[in-house]
């Protein structure tokens, strides 16, 4: 693999971006949900095109999964330009962001996915490309070493990140547009199964697909892996259609209950429960307990628990709510400072 190969290898490798881009919508009539987001760009794409001119910078933050990735994609086909993909981690030097500039055409887009993770030095660089248009850079070593001025073609950088909070001030101020991905509503998750079925050649009833949009915890990532799941079952059952029964079987035996939660979710609730007599308990304690990665619970797994109110917040650390007891079915303890 090439020097540049790698840096436009994405960072996803797994099954979910294998069949994304037959899953993907490729306009921004075609995307389900996300509507607030979607009217706003249809305007400022529209205002770009009128003026001839690229489109402001983006910022799209959010939770994992909900189509950052692909709404970058489907902002640069309604642009009509070319769009190179890379994520934060894969840039670790200067040079590095040199080559993707260096590539890019008037107008083009730049998608930096996890672009919160760039390395400081490459992150400095940025300010000057994306408010100015040029990067200086160093051309030789020791006496010989002289700066060098080069100047980029207009173009638009989106950035994507599920940790808007962490980003330098500096670098968010330079995006022009910032957009919250926020979870999808049931009704807008069932739209994407029965798109996905279709496109999958699955018939799936309505209960069938209104069981998979509980179950996707607000997320079409999710939503797809578990359809996934159950067209195998479907498969190897030799159903001709999937309904209710197949795929509460399905998600059952995946051990994703009828809320979304999956073991960790279900290992997260009950330590605090069990140990912490439901809080408030920290981050870092509730990580060190189960053997995850503190980034990991605070990005994939408190946020959908917090969505939908099993935990919440406090000044002490986290604390399960009422909600969250019930769903375990644990009796909340009256007398705790909850």
């Amino acid at each position: 693999m090439t020097e540049e190969e790698r840096l436009l290898a994405s960072s996803e490798q797994d099954e979910d971006v294998a069949a994304a881009n037959t899953l993907r919508p490729t306009t921004l009539a075609q995307y389900i949900g996300q509507d607030a987001v979607k009217n706003q760009l249809d305007v400022y794409i529209t205002a770009a095109k009128k003026r001839e001119e690229s489109l402001d910078h983006v910022l799209l933050y959010g939770p994992p999964g909900l189509g950052k990735t692909t709404m970058a994609l489907v902002i640069a086909n309604e642009m009509g330009v070319h769009i190179r993909t890379t994520s934060g981690p894969a840039i670790d030097k200067p040079g590095d962001l040199v080559a993707l500039l260096s590539e890019l055409q008037p107008g083009d887009v730049l998608f930096i996915d996890e672009i919160h993770r760039l390395p400081k030095v490459v992150e400095e660089m940025l300010y000057s490309a994306m408010e100015d248009f040029y990067i200086d850079i160093v051309v030789g070593q020791g006496p010989a070493a002289h700066p060098v001025h080069f100047p980029l073609p207009p173009f638009t950088l989106i950035g994507a990140t599920t940790r808007a909070g962490v980003l330098s001030a500096p670098l968010r101020d330079r995006f022009g547009i910032s957009a919250h991905m926020a979870y999808y509503t049931t009704e807008d998750l069932a739209k994407i199964v029965t798109r996905s079925a279709a496109i999958f050649n699955l018939a799936i009833d309505p209960d069938g697909i209104k069981e998979i949009a509980l179950r996707s915890r607000g997320t079409p990532r999710i939503a797809n892996r578990l359809l996934k799941r159950v067209r195998d079952f479907a498969d190897v059952a030799d159903l001709e259609t999937a309904d209710a029964e197949l795929v509460d079987t399905a998600l059952t035996a995946l051990q994703v209950d009828n809320r979304g939660l999956d073991t960790i979710d279900r290992k997260i609730l009950r330590l605090m429960i069990d140990q912490y007599n439901g809080g408030p308990v920290g981050l870092s304690t509730i990580a060190a307990n189960i053997g995850e990665e503190t980034a990991t619970i605070e990005e994939v797994y408190e946020p959908y628990l917090l969505q939908i109110g099993f935990i919440q917040r406090t000044p002490r650390g986290r604390t399960v709510t009422r909600e969250g007891y019930a769903h375990m079915g644990r009796t909340y303890p009256e007398s705790s400072n909850h």
